[in-house]
């Protein structure tokens, strides 16, 4: 039998049936139409920022554990490190040169897999104070405000661990230069966002 063309009206009928017995497969499979945007949120991130017990550090024979903070997902977040006994006395330049060493240490696989990462530079040393630096004062190779506002920001955060390099809840850093060292604050706003922050917040010395 010889079919005569399709008109408009045919096609426009046919387009609708398709439509209706779309929906209906839909609404078979459970899955409700909407035409409201839907916002689900972000989606949720791939970087755990937390090691696993395999990956977390072990206490050496007569050493100990230290807090060092690493950079993961944009933030400061702690990790332990395994010490020299000696790195968490009260010996500051002691304390000051372990600490520094673990926080620029390139993070382990472990960490690596976790998202963990460091800005410190390689290069980067601690010294003694110079006459008539304030109480509780160490030196850098670099002057704190040189360093990128994430590095300078683990190394205060670091560094506020310890009792043996916090003078009146700051943390005590100079330079090279003859620049006169400042306090720096670790706060939330520190750990949270160090990207953004030129420096830590610092603090008029006494």
């Amino acid at each position: 039998m010889r079919r005569g063309p399709v008109t408009p009206g045919r096609r426009g009928a046919a387009s609708l049936a398709a439509s209706l017995a779309a929906a209906a497969l839909i609404a078979g499979c459970g899955i409700r139409t909407t035409s409201v945007p839907v916002d689900a949120g972000a989606a949720p991130s791939r970087v755990p920022c937390r090691l696993s017990a395999s990956d977390a550090a072990t206490r050496p024979p007569g050493g100990v554990t230290a807090e060092v903070y690493l950079v993961c997902a944009s933030e400061l977040v702690p990790v332990d490190r395994a010490v020299e006994a000696g790195a968490v006395g009260s010996d500051r330049l002691a304390v000051a040169r372990a600490l520094l060493k673990e926080v620029r240490r390139t993070p382990t696989a472990g960490e690596r897999r976790a998202g963990f990462s460091t800005a410190i530079p390689a290069g980067l040393r601690v010294g003694p104070a110079r006459d008539g630096d304030p109480a509780g004062a160490v030196r850098l190779s670099s002057q704190p405000e040189d360093l990128s506002a994430e590095a300078l920001a683990q190394l205060v955060c670091t560094y506020a661990e310890s009792e043996a390099l916090v003078t009146d809840g700051a943390v005590v850093l100079g330079g090279p230069g003859d620049y006169p060292p400042r306090g720096y604050l670790c706060t939330s706003r520190t750990k949270a966002r160090p990207q953004d922050l030129t420096t830590p917040d610092a603090v008029r010395l006494r």
